[in-house]
């Protein structure tokens, strides 16, 4: 990647002859005359020290840099790394770190008490932890007399050590400071004597809070509250603050409540970014080119709330079959200048957070739905692509211009697909064939070029949440995926895909969308799992979205295509946002950028401005200081991104259980969809609504939990409850404050396998256990000895 063209290079300086040492520069290197000698690429033994000689994890940028390695050379340590870490020379860590190989927990490390289970007894987990699957349970030894109980939050440094069944226990060396807050967002409630308490939103929390008068901040019993637990040395409960309340919890409205301050998703704009945003005015023609007489028209969900792309396609004369494709995008670096207070707020929120009953935006509604908003028959500023496309679907040329724009319709994907369909209403009849039917063939162009090369196709269905006038749960399903969707995401990935070549043919430095290759180690886990089920996956091949398309299209209909579905999914990396374009493996795309939705992703934006300043369309282009943050911007943009996500899908289970709760006993089909040592998670069919069946539930055995397999298996009676097998369930508890959904399986008897499998367990066929084996108490034929039920499992 080349630093940004306004930067003057360093100035050269005369050659200082050392001394060389032939194992860092080859004997036979030939310099010219005042070039310095070029470093040699590291090899494997030197990645591997320099890993050992950093107490934390390193990322492939510091590896780079600690090795002087630049431009194409960049590739070729991907690869490597990638190579070591097949063959176990570093480990990978979450958010594409690496360390040296090593135990996954050292001998003494910094313990925070998470939880105290029901005989009393202290969790804790380590407070530094890199790993991609969640950080173990350590359950501290009780310490001696005279010496207080440890508290959920309790920080102490621990010695530690694995047991035979790979469980952990810590004994605490010395307790310490508590040196950071935690922040809680739960339901104030005060009980019979008085004393007020938190109860906390989280479902993995099992502690209340208590509060001090003077602390509770006037709020009331039954309130949404946020408070803060503040750091303390000493022993016994810590203080609990509460900064700040969101009215009745019982109210629906509270849901989306819970989750947007539970993740911590900034709500209130500064006041110099309301004002920045309410003294914005149109933008006028000057500089642009006018496209108001284009009959672009914007397709999106009938919910939707701003409107940042708008289309238009018509056939090409210079390419018979060819078409001719306009995606105009709202012009929002228009209205958000680099380093403003628009711009400090827009970043700090990374991206727009759509829960069913709001949304949280990235800009001030006076902008997200105002100005920068493409609503029809209202003059607006945008960037747009103009893109020929051959009849192949293949991208010939495109360009970028700053138009003004004027949407013909705002269309909703069902009316566009009910027009194609022979069906148009009185918005969609007269656009039917001037608009509609263009916009269909330039997708089916746009369709054969993505199966030509192979993209990887998950059919993973999408929960919605419907609301009624009071804010509660009218009904739930799944969102339905019309070709409407699809053409609408065709024409946006041609877009995205224009605007990284740009880009990156001009060497201006830019964040890309990554998708990188999938982790072999993964692969390995999926090749595991697919094999029983008569699904070959050689470890050997080159890895393409074609080879996991193959084993989707061949599990299309059959009893298990929705876990090897969610199975190839697992199997792939985290798409992120990073200046090094390492491509999109999913979409099959060696350049990929976010281009087409800058109002609610400030990827977006960061692109818009790079094309801006690189094309000479204004003086708002990226500045210097931009160029060199990207790296930064990256990262943090990818960590809001993740957020974002998470609190979506906690709020949506919220009302998932908070329309579940109305349905306690109701007896509902459903599949299982994820198996863990305590339990079974299974989706209702209708719903799509995700529910814990615990362990102890299950009828009388001791299970062991068959990873391999995603199966809990009886030892006793050969009970196999397994990954996408079809089930009854009762709903048997539902909590809107946590979400958290528990049933209990009906018929439980036989186990439940997958219908035409093969059956996983046989007369004498046991599981491998992984860690300690589990038991059932619910109804059945009783086991025989084994662990007495109050013994520590």
């Amino acid at each position: 990647m080349t630093e940004p063209p306004t930067r003057k290079p360093p100035a050269r300086r005369p050659i200082k002859r050392k001394k060389v040492v032939k194992t860092v520069v080859p004997a036979k290197t030939p310099l010219g005359k005042g070039k310095k000698a070029a470093k040699p690429f590291p090899t494997r033994e030197q990645i591997v020290e320099f890993l050992k000689s950093r107490d934390d994890t390193v990322g492939k940028r510091e590896i780079a840099r600690a090795f002087h390695i630049t431009g194409d050379d960049r590739v070729r340590l991907k690869e490597l790394l990638q190579e070591m870490a097949e063959d176990g020379q570093l480990e990978k860590r979450r958010g594409r770190r690496m360390r040296a190989p090593g135990a996954v927990l050292p001998n003494v490390a910094v313990l925070r008490i998470v939880a105290i289970d029901s005989d009393g007894e202290a969790l804790a987990q380590p407070t530094r932890w890199e790993e991609e699957e969640p950080p173990p349970r350590i359950a501290m030894v009780a310490e001696g007399r005279g010496k207080g109980a440890l508290a959920v939050g309790d920080r102490v440094l621990a010695r530690l050590q694995q047991e035979e069944d790979g469980s952990w226990t810590g004994r605490t060396m010395r307790r310490l400071e508590n040196q950071a807050d935690i922040r809680v967002v739960g339901v104030f409630r005060r009980g019979r004597d008085g004393q007020g308490r938190i109860v906390p939103a989280d479902k993995r929390a099992r502690d209340t809070w208590p509060v001090r008068e003077g602390d509770t901040g006037g709020a009331k019993d039954g309130e949404l509250v946020e408070a803060l637990v503040e750091a303390s040395d000493r022993l016994g409960p810590r203080r609990t603050v509460i900064s700040a309340r969101y009215g009745d919890a019982e109210d629906p409205r509270s849901i989306s409540l819970i989750a947007i301050h539970a993740a911590g998703i900034p709500t209130e704009f500064r006041p110099k970014a309301l004002a920045q945003a309410e003294a914005a005015e149109p933008a006028g023609l000057e500089g642009r080119v006018d496209l108001r007489q284009v009959p672009l028209v914007t397709i999106d969900g009938a919910d939707a709330r701003d409107f940042d792309d708008a289309v238009f396609a018509e056939p090409d004369p210079d390419h018979p079959g060819g078409w001719h494709l306009i995606v105009a995008i709202a012009d929002v670096a228009h209205y958000v200048p680099p380093g403003s207070p628009l711009d400090r707020d827009a970043f700090e929120r990374g991206n727009s957070c759509y829960f069913p009953d709001r949304v949280v935006p990235m800009l001030p509604e006076a902008l997200s739905n105002g100005l920068c908003s493409l609503r029809p028959n209202e003059d607006r500023a945008c960037l747009a692509a103009d893109l020929w496309i051959d009849a192949q679907g293949r991208l010939v040329r495109h360009r970028f211009r700053r138009g003004l724009m004027r949407s013909a319709a705002r269309l909703t994907y069902e009316q566009v697909q009910a027009a194609r369909n022979g069906q148009p209403d009185e918005l969609t009849g007269p656009l039917l064939e001037p608009v509609i039917a263009p916009l269909y063939g330039a997708y089916e162009a746009l369709l054969a070029a993505r199966e030509k090369r192979g993209t990887l196709e998950l059919d993973l269905p999408e929960r919605k949440v419907q609301l009624d006038e009071d804010g509660r749960v009218a009904s739930i399903g799944v969102r339905a995926r019309l070709d409407s969707h699809k053409l609408i995401e065709e024409f946006m990935i041609a877009a995205n895909v224009a605007a990284a070549e740009t880009l990156s043919d001009r060497n201006l430095p830019a964040l890309y969308r990554v998708h990188d290759q999938p982790d072999r180690a993964r692969v390995a886990a999926l090749k595991e799992f697919l094999e029983p089920l008569g699904y070959s996956l050689s470890l050997g091949q080159v890895m393409r979205p074609r080879v996991f398309g193959q084993i989707l299209e061949r599990a299309v209909g059959r009893p298990e295509e929705p876990m090897v579905n969610e199975m190839v999914l697992r199997s792939q990396a985290q798409a992120v946002y990073s200046p090094d374009n390492l491509g999109h493996f999913g979409l099959a795309l060696p350049r990929y950028a976010h281009f087409t939705s800058p109002i609610r992703r400030y990827a977006d934006l960061t692109v818009h401005r790079g094309l801006v300043r690189l094309l000479h369309l204004g003086n708002d282009g990226a500045p210097d200081d931009e160029l060199a943050r990207l790296d930064e911007i990256g990262e943090h943009i990818s960590v809001t991104e993740r957020r974002a996500a998470q609190a979506e899908r906690d709020a949506v289970d919220r009302y998932m259980a908070s329309w579940l709760a109305d349905r306690i006993g109701a007896i509902l089909p459903g599949r299982i969809g994820g198996v863990a040592k305590f339990g079974l998670f299974v989706k209702l069919d209708e719903s799509g609504a995700d529910g814990l069946v615990p362990i102890s539930t299950l009828p009388d055995d001791y299970y062991d939990h068959d990873e391999a397999a995603h199966a809990l298996v009886g030892r006793r009676w050969n009970r196999v409850f397994r990954l996408g097998a079809r089930v009854r369930v009762r709903v048997t508890e539902a909590d809107a404050l946590t979400g958290s959904t528990v049933f209990a399986l009906v018929d439980a008897a036989q186990g439940a396998e997958v219908e035409g499998l093969p059956p996983l367990a046989g007369p004498d066929r046991r599981a491998p256990s992984r860690g300690r084996p589990r038991f059932g108490s619910g109804p059945g034929r009783k086991p025989g000895p084994g662990p007495r039920r109050g013994s520590r499992r």
